[in-house]
């Protein structure tokens, strides 16, 4: 019995040891995908799937092998397959944890590259309406140049035209005082120079309003253009 029982746990525990292996080599390749800078974080769930597989085996061959070294006659026999069982199972539950960890470090590698799509994508709206709000303060100020200019454009033109009318001012005072002595010299009456200085003053008035009313033009062409 001690002899059939051995032989069978001698198969199991060579099957089992090989699946240690090959899960143990497989695992670490999946740890080098995740932290080699030159795969830069590779996922293969290929991989990970045929390793939680493996364990689920070698876990199913502990289970057989403990029954059965249970049947062993022997009794150093049969402690020498509990410790053999017990390690291999230990060995397992070691690779079903690594497994576990390597499984949410890909969980939280996937949920922060998800977060960062999110973040670039908010980023990218971001930027967009960052530039619309650029475009349409450079179109206010282009606006507000050109209101400027036209402020400038009719400042300009208004100083020109009181410029003008003070000169056509200067020279009618000059006729003025021509006429005057013209008139003085040739001895005109008083009701005619009368007459000239009402003429004389009716012209003020119209100068006088021209005046105010370029001013008025001018402002509210002012107003209009802000």
């Amino acid at each position: 019995m001690a002899s059939e029982g051995g032989g069978t746990l001698s198969e199991l525990y060579q099957r089992s040891k090989r699946l240690l292996l090959k899960t143990r080599d497989d695992l670490e390749r999946l740890e080098r995908l995740e932290f080699s800078s030159s795969a830069g974080a590779v996922d293969s769930p290929e991989l990970s799937v045929s390793v939680r597989r493996d364990v689920a085996q070698i876990q199913t061959l502990c289970s057989e092998m403990d029954a059965l070294w249970r049947s062993v006659a022997s009794k150093p026999q049969r402690d020498l397959w509990k410790r053999k069982v017990e390690q291999v199972a230990e060995e397992a539950e070691s690779l079903r944890e690594s497994l576990d960890r390597y499984m949410q470090r890909r969980q939280r590698r996937m949920q922060e590259a998800q977060e960062r799509a999110e973040l670039l994508g908010r980023a990218n709206g971001e930027s967009s309406h960052v530039l619309r709000i650029f475009d349409e303060e450079a179109q206010a100020m282009q606006s507000a140049r050109n209101s400027s200019r036209m402020l400038e454009e009719a400042s300009a033109t208004g100083a020109a035209i009181l410029a003008k009318y003070s000169e056509q001012r200067e020279r009618l005072k000059g006729a003025q005082r021509k006429a005057l002595d013209v008139l003085n010299t040739l001895g005109l009456s008083n009701s005619v120079l009368r007459i000239i200085e009402r003429r004389n003053r009716v012209d003020q008035w119209i100068k006088y309003a021209g005046m105010i009313l370029t001013f008025v033009i001018v402002i509210a062409f002012l107003r209009w253009a802000r």
